[in-house]
């Protein structure tokens, strides 16, 4: 049953067709005119063994017939005939062409070409050595079709630099200016399509693939760009291979049936094969017979639409076919064209007419154009009227014929220009060439490409031949319409091509072997995160962050020191409100009794300033808790030990005196005692702090203690502290106190209260131990705490040491003033009652026996 497109024609047409009667087809591939140009089209193909058995260069015979050349070649013709029939578009002027069969193969495509660069009215090729005024017999050559053929003609037709179109070679070396200064083409370069289809496979998430090449140029260029491309977006290749052109004579079985075991043995399940439809026929031959898994296809322009492929017996079971078609513009007039010249082929008078007409045109060098062409039927060719290339065809006549155009610079009344035009300067007119062809504006680039978008084609199974149905576009982004895919899987599920699963949130892979898609999923450990999916290491935090593990960002790290609202520092400042509220309540009691015996025995007005200063050092621990600042920092070590070297500096004058009263003769005793009262007592305790002060200024000068941000001291917080840098010059800062603590110590510590007296030398004997078991646990204390807590410690610490000293020397003096105030006379604490001083002697004078 005919197609629609073909149920037009005649009643006639049809009944003379129908018998098989010869046509004179062949005939109409050539056309005199003005200008010439020539076409090159795969009209038919050679033979396996007559090429690969050529012994001479004489011609190959090309025996089977190709209908897509034959209406290609048409398409041309129409193009022709509809330029000539324009008033705006070469006016007064009638192009001609000469469409010449190159069997798709190199060696049948240079004779035609050695035609085209003959003389015009000649069959020779002059040899001159500048070739300015020469004058070939065609203006410009359409075709060929193919990258292979575009390679050898494309170098021989830029020597001449005659303009050279093609409509379907896509190869990418073909855009090098330097090799092919001649070759524009109406389809865009391989790259565009092979970049179409990595993105494709990116997608839908296919990154373990196989990628199969044609062994000729074609195949191994596309190879090449689509590793490029392939790398670029983390897609792997797991077999990358050539599959053999036929050829006679050669172990085609075995090459092909390695390639395929290659492909299986990787598992995966997506093959990009970008192949000539020859090459993929072998392939697929072989995979049908061997009942081979199957996989997702993506096809290169090459055989998606051929017919050698889709009618290979069999091929419904190789999987699902994928692949990009450029678009162009529906001519909808071709079919009916067709039509036409397929009727008057079959007419004996046009056919006659047609020989008388077209003569001269050396056919008995080339032989007859197209002898298969004569004995086609309708049927043979009506499948292809739809052939996406024949509009590049179309568009490619079109492109020189508006270059000649602008070249004699014709206008609506004519072409003025008179002169011949010679192939390189309508060349010099094809550059960046602006042209319209069947409604669309089309421009050539530098490298003489044209933009065009593609379509992305699925076949669908619903005869013995494919359909080829939309599914998706890309014109530089891809978009897909995935519900209209049918996959080959069961339950129409996408089919799944990964050599390793996708890692999980806060993983990155640790490749396996050669192939960055086939890795293990590793945890990012804290500190560190995942920046994107495809992330071979993790990235480490800034010093400023923190991150948990397995985690996909970073996160602020919040400043940490002791706050004022930390329990620990609440407690601390709980001991510190009942340390100041003691010392103010002693400091009270000493000043109202500041007369009566007790206090004077206690230092009297020293002890008053004893009491300030350990109000003083009270107060310094409200220096360690917040915020640290350098001020902080320089302040809190003098803060605290000063005052407090003021405080023992007034007990190492009571411990003095108490020793001396004790140990020395009384006149010894009364004659030294007088040195450590009034002024004198005043000039210790400057001293000491003058010690002291200079032992902090030097520390502070020497060794400043900085305040110091550590980031990796806590996981998730920045430790923020005061920082000494020199423990020795810290530990001199205590010296003086704990040298002044010492003697106090030891000039209390052996020395005998007599009977009815107050014992002031146990008040400070305790209050020394106090002192020192204070300190002596806050170094090993300070040494193992957390950083963040030594200024919590250092505040207990400076608490601690000022209770023990109320608690052991001035709460008990207290108890008396409020309690006992009976006691408080000269007797009990003075020592200055009746006796005395008899007593003193007696002591003395024994202890003076004693030692004798």
């Amino acid at each position: 049953m005919l197609r629609p497109a073909v149920l037009g024609l005649s009643l006639w047409a049809v009944l003379h067709l129908g018998t098989g009667a010869p046509l004179c087809l062949s005939q109409q591939l050539r056309m005199k005119g003005d200008y010439v140009l020539g076409g090159l089209f795969p009209l038919g193909e050679a033979e396996e063994a007559g090429l690969g058995s050529r012994t001479r260069p004489s011609s190959p015979v090309c025996t089977r017939f190709s209908s897509n050349g034959l209406l290609w070649a048409l398409a041309m013709k129409m193009a022709v005939e509809e330029i000539n029939n324009r008033s705006d578009l070469l006016p007064g002027l009638r192009l001609g062409h000469d469409l010449f069969d190159t069997c798709s193969e190199p060696v049948v495509a240079m004779k035609p070409s050695l035609m085209f660069l003959a003389k015009a009215d000649s069959r020779d090729i002059a040899a001159y050595c500048n070739y300015t005024q020469y004058q070939p017999r065609v203006l410009a050559v359409i075709g060929p079709h193919s990258s292979e053929l575009a390679v050898v003609t494309g170098k021989f037709f830029g020597f001449f630099l005659m303009p050279q179109v093609s409509y379907g070679a896509s190869m990418e070396l073909l855009s090098a200016r330097e090799t092919f200064p001649s070759f524009f083409r109406t389809v865009p370069s391989d790259r565009v399509q092979l970049t179409a289809a990595a993105e494709l496979l990116q997608e839908f998430g296919w990154n373990w693939v196989a990628a199969l090449g044609s062994d000729d140029e074609y195949g191994r260029q596309g190879l090449s760009i689509f590793s490029a491309l392939a790398a670029a977006r983390g897609i792997c290749i797991a077999h990358e291979g050539l599959v053999p052109l036929p050829r006679a004579n050669s172990p085609l079985l075995g090459k092909v049936q390695e390639v395929l075991h290659q492909v299986n043995q990787s598992s995966v399940q997506v093959v990009l094969l970008f192949a000539s439809a020859r090459a993929a026929h072998a392939l697929f031959s072989y995979s049908i017979s061997s009942k081979l898994s199957r996989k997702v296809w993506v096809a290169s322009e090459a055989w998606l639409t051929s017919d050698l492929v889709m009618g290979l017996p069999g091929m419904a079971q190789v999987g699902t076919v994928l692949g990009f078609l450029q678009r162009g513009a529906q001519l909808h007039k071709f079919s009916q064209y067709v039509k036409t010249r397929l009727a008057l082929a079959a007419d004996p008078a046009f056919c006659a007419a047609l020989g008388e007409r077209e003569q001269g045109l050396e056919e008995d060098v080339v032989g007859r154009r197209c002898p298969q062409c004569d004995c086609i039927t309708l049927q043979n060719v009506s499948a292809g009227l739809n052939h996406h290339q024949t509009f590049s065809v179309y568009a490619a006549v079109y492109s020189v014929a508006q270059a000649l155009h602008n070249t004699l610079h014709c206008n609506a009344s004519g072409c003025p220009v008179q002169e011949p035009v010679k192939p390189w300067q309508l060349l010099d007119n094809m550059y960046n060439l602006t042209f319209h062809a069947g409604g669309l504006t089309l421009r050539f680039n530098s490298n003489g490409n044209v933009d065009m978008e593609y379509d992305l084609k699925l076949w669908v199974w619903q005869g013995p031949v494919p359909e080829l149905h939309n599914v998706g576009r890309f014109n530089g982004s891809l978009w897909i319409d995935s519900l209209k895919i049918r996959w080959h899987t069961s339950n129409n599920q996408k089919p799944v091509s990964q050599c390793s699963r996708q890692c999980q949130e806060g993983q990155v892979r640790r490749v396996k072997g050669f192939h960055s898609c086939c890795y293990d999923c590793v945890d990012c450990k804290a500190g560190s995160y995942r920046k994107s999916p495809d992330d071979l290491a993790c990235t480490f935090c800034s010093q400023d962050e923190w991150s948990p593990e397995r985690s996909t960002r970073c996160f602020r790290r919040r400043l940490r020191f002791l706050a004022w609202g930390e329990p620990a520092v609440l407690l601390l400042l709980l001991l510190f409100g009942l340390a100041l509220g003691l010392v103010l309540a002693a400091l009270g009691l000493f000043i109202r009794h500041r007369d009566s015996p007790l206090v004077q025995a206690s230092g009297g007005p020293l002890a008053c300033f004893g009491l300030v200063c350990l109000g003083l050092v009270c107060i310094s621990v409200l220096l360690f808790p917040g915020q640290p600042s350098p001020a902080r920092c320089l302040a809190q070590q003098p803060s605290s030990h000063l005052p407090l070297t003021g405080c023992l500096s007034t007990f190492i004058l009571q411990a003095a005196e108490i020793f001396m009263e004790s140990e020395l003769p009384l006149s010894w005793a009364d004659r030294l005692s007088g040195c450590l009262r009034g002024p004198w007592a005043w000039l210790v305790v400057l001293l000491a702090m003058l010690v002291e002060a200079a032992l902090c200024a030097w520390y502070l000068v020497a060794f400043p203690p900085e305040v110091v941000t550590d980031w990796r001291m806590l996981p998730t917080e920045a430790l923020v502290h005061c920082r000494a840098r020199s423990w020795v010059s810290f530990g001199l800062v205590h010296a003086t106190n704990a040298t002044l603590a010492f003697l106090c110590f030891l000039g209390t510590f052996l020395v005998q209260s007599r009977p009815g007296r107050y014992n002031r030398a146990r008040g400070l004997t305790f209050a020394m131990l106090a002192y020192f078991i204070t300190w002596v646990s806050f170094v090993p204390l300070l040494a193992n705490v957390q950083v963040v807590f030594r200024p919590a410690v250092q505040m207990g610490a400076l608490l601690l040491c000022v209770l023990g000293i109320l608690a052991a020397f001035h709460l008990p003096r207290c108890y008396l003033l409020v309690r006992q105030p009976e006691l408080n006379t000269p007797e009990f604490f003075l020592g200055r009652g009746p006796g005395d001083a008899r007593d003193r002697n007696d002591g003395h004078t024994g202890n003076q026996g004693k030692h004798e």
